[in-house]
């Protein structure tokens, strides 16, 4: 991507794309955007995922387990939209960490709600709704739905929830932009 930005984009319509998509390429150059546990936390947190209560977590493990669920994801989702067998180890190891109940939550002016409330003790106990999310995904998701960006120096993911099934672009304010900004120098220059 040419455009400098400073937190990844959220626009793969799905949470688990999202996090293969806190990596992307920034003016030419592959960028992570977790370089510490404040960044995944802040990214959990816009995606709606953050915790009731943080555990108390040696400094680094955030972001070691967040970094090792997703290079663990972004495997899977490669190898499940390839149409070849992955293995789940990394990914089940997570998924046994999430234990969880429900919470009738009644706020005295709203009408109730049912919350996942789980223990988190560790740094994989807390990202361990994500990984239910990803085993739901590559399970049940659509793998046809499941793309790259087209753009040729994009890497982002997206799950195309567009009525036509016809999404090309990570976003059409960046690089389907981008695209037609480039064909448009393209047929000026051969006029």
């Amino acid at each position: 991507m040419t455009d400098t930005i400073t937190e990844p984009y959220v626009l793969a319509d799905h949470p688990v794309l999202d996090m293969l998509n806190t990596v992307a390429i920034v003016d030419g150059q592959r960028t992570d955007f977790w370089r510490s546990d404040a960044d995944v936390l802040t990214w959990l947190q816009r995606l709606g995922l953050h915790p009731q209560a943080m555990p108390r977590l040696a400094k680094g493990a955030l972001l070691a387990a967040a970094v090792t669920l997703r290079e663990a994801l972004r495997d899977l989702v490669e190898q499940r939209k390839a149409g070849e067998r992955g293995n789940p180890a990394i990914l089940n190891r997570f998924l046994a960490q999430g234990a969880s109940h429900g919470q009738l939550v009644w706020d005295q002016d709203a009408n109730p709600k049912l919350l996942r409330v789980a223990e988190q003790r560790s740094a994989e106990q807390l990202l361990a709704p994500l990984a239910e999310q990803a085993a739901e995904l590559l399970a049940g998701g659509d793998f046809s739905l499941v793309r790259t960006c087209e753009h040729p120096d994009c890497i982002l993911w997206f799950y195309d929830r567009t009525k036509s099934h016809r999404r090309r672009w990570c976003s059409m304010a960046v690089c389907g932009n981008r695209h037609k900004v480039a064909e448009h120098r393209k047929r000026l220059r051969q006029e």
